[in-house]
Formats: structure tokens, sequence, C-alpha cells
């Protein structure tokens, strides 16, 4: 059974740092590819970034560049998203997801919304001005 936590939430003065992170159980995250999704107050779900199967291909929203990273470790079956430059705009619940097929990646996981499967409960972050 697919199991995704997201953990390293919490709350931030803006211009600050935090690093969420994904715990993957029940598959590993070298074979599929990840995401991290948000979900602000009274706002739809939107995509955040996104890493191939073999790590090698990242994918960012425009909002985000330059300030956010995403990375996973395959020997601790993590998936990270690193945060600095935060923003009052970036408050969120933070999602983790995984795509159900190995060895697959979208030409666009940001607009391709069944890409992804696998859906973590969230982790919340809040910008303070």
């Amino acid at each position: 059974q697919v199991q995704l936590v997201e953990s390293g939430g919490g709350l931030v003065q803006a211009g600050g740092s935090l690093r969420l992170s994904c715990a993957a159980s029940g598959r590993s995250v070298s074979i599929y590819a990840m995401g991290w999704f948000r979900q602000a107050p009274g706002k739809e779900r939107e995509f955040v970034a996104a890493i191939n199967w073999n790590g090698m291909t990242t994918k960012y929203a425009e909002f985000v560049k330059g300030r956010f990273t995403i990375s996973r470790d395959r020997t601790k079956n993590m998936m990270y998203l690193q945060m600095n430059s935060l923003k009052t705009e970036d408050t969120a619940v933070y999602y983790c997801t995984q795509d159900a097929t190995p060895y697959r990646w979208s030409t666009d996981p940001s607009v391709d919304p069944g890409f992804f499967d696998f859906w973590g409960q969230g982790t919340r972050v809040t910008v303070s001005s």
C-alpha cells in the first residue's frame, strides 16, 4: 500500500526558509516521478514542482523558480522541497504526490492533472509578514 507522508511545514517569517519532506512507503522514489502541489485558503490546488523518475529532470511553477528546489534521496526513499525567500503568498497546505506508473514522465506535469496518482495528507506552511 502506498503511503506518502509530508512533514516540515510550520510558521516562518517572510524571507525565511523551510524544507518540506515527503516520506514514501510501499514504493520506491527511484522509479516514479514525484511532485509537490499546494492549496491556499479559498483557492484551487496548484502545481509547485516535479522531479522525474530518474531525478534528472525537474519542473517548477514560474512563481517558485529560483526560490524552491525539489530533490530526492533514494537511499532514504524521501523527497524534499527546499523553500527559500518565502513570501506571504506561499502560505498554503503543501502536498506530496507520486505517479503510479514507473519510468514515466510528462511533457509538462504542471498542466497534466491526471499524471500524478497518489497524494499525501499535506503539511501546512504559513508565512507571516
